[in-house]
């Protein structure tokens, strides 16, 4: 199977996905098993609500076009030495979160080995089924597990920082990508308009803040006034509606209470000033930085701890409201994944 082919079965795969984003409800055999699959995963797992799962639907129906794909692709040697059986280990925080190792494994012209989440078990075999429809080549390309990886060449492994120590002991003999817990930061100035710090909540909620791409931790300066920005977050109000999202704003504002520890609350989201960087569900830490040098030398210090950095600041690399439309060269934890599998 050349690289045409398979750019051209991933821009037909796209396209699928873009009409049922467009409708639906319409007849076609696709849209119909993809909303069933859609309502499935809401069953399984409460956090992907059809509307989330239909987010990461849509921002992969606009990346999977034949001029994206082949703008990528470009800067990479265009063949491979030989194929490889390459083991894809992958998470499940949100909806499609491991799609990128899916495409990045099968338009290099390897192998693809799956072990699914059992979070999010659903949607990428069934994008590889339609895949498949579109190119049968891919039926030999393709494979999930349930139980122990089979024989592999590569891996590439995405865990909390606990499971990433056993995945370094376990595949070490094996060339490897591990990926550990990452948290994303907002830098904020205390000048920024209500559209942007708006564009922010989309950051921080979407995806319930599941995602190591959602803003979860905000660096302020000392004097900074949260007026406004809990204002911009009133358009998020909704969120205090989904049970589990509830249940943990609930559980952590208790802890916190009996702790006597010191909380900002707008009754679904609540402030706690922290060093740390994993925020609970419901929560997010903020600190204060005294100078751009002082957050300069904090966030370089951090860095293996963030995933990107967010707002308007000369030290930020990503646009309020952008952090969950990566491209397709944003690689998880700075990695080039497409590097490893071709090199």
């Amino acid at each position: 199977m050349t690289l045409d082919t398979r750019i051209d079965a991933f821009s037909k795969l796209g396209y699928s996905i873009q009409n049922y984003i467009v409708s639906p409800d319409s007849d076609s055999n696709f849209s119909q098993k993809l909303t069933n699959v859609v309502r499935k995963a809401e069953l399984q797992n409460a956090w992907f609500t059809p509307g989330y799962v239909n987010n990461a639907l849509k921002a992969w129906s606009e990346t999977l076009t034949k001029r994206n794909l082949t703008s990528w692709l470009n800067s990479y040697p265009s063949a491979l030495e030989a194929p490889k059986k390459v083991a894809v280990v992958m998470a499940g925080n949100i909806p499609l979160v491991g799609f990128h190792d899916f495409l990045s494994v099968l338009i290099s012209g390897h192998f693809f080995i799956g072990k699914l989440s059992s979070n999010d078990c659903l949607l990428i075999p069934f994008l590889a089924e339609e895949l498949i429809n579109i190119e049968p080549e891919f039926a030999s390309k393709i494979n999930f597990t349930k139980d122990r990886l089979p024989d592999f060449d590569m891996v590439i492994a995405t865990g909390s920082n606990n499971t990433a120590r056993y995945f370094e002991y376990y595949f070490k003999d094996k060339p490897h990508i591990i990926r550990k817990n990452r948290n994303s930061v907002a830098v904020l100035h205390g000048n920024e308009s209500k559209s942007q710090l708006e564009a922010l909540g989309e950051d921080i909620f979407q995806y319930f803040g599941l995602g190591c791409r959602n803003v979860s931790k905000l660096f302020v300066p000392e004097d900074y006034n949260f007026d406004s920005f809990f204002e911009a977050m009133y358009k998020y109000k909704e969120v205090i509606n989904h049970h589990k999202y509830a249940n943990n704003y609930d559980y952590n504002k208790a802890v916190y209470l009996m702790s006597s520890v010191k909380l900002l609350d707008n009754a679904f989201l609540l402030l706690k000033k922290d060093s740390g960087f994993s925020s609970p569900i419901g929560t997010l830490f903020f600190e204060t930085y005294s100078s751009d040098e002082h957050l300069k030398h904090r966030l370089h210090e951090e860095q293996e701890n963030i995933q990107c950095v967010v707002g308007q600041h000369k030290l930020s690399g990503v646009e309020f409201g952008k952090t969950q439309h990566p491209s397709l060269t944003d690689y998880a934890d700075g990695v080039d994944t497409l590097k490893f599998l071709i090199q």
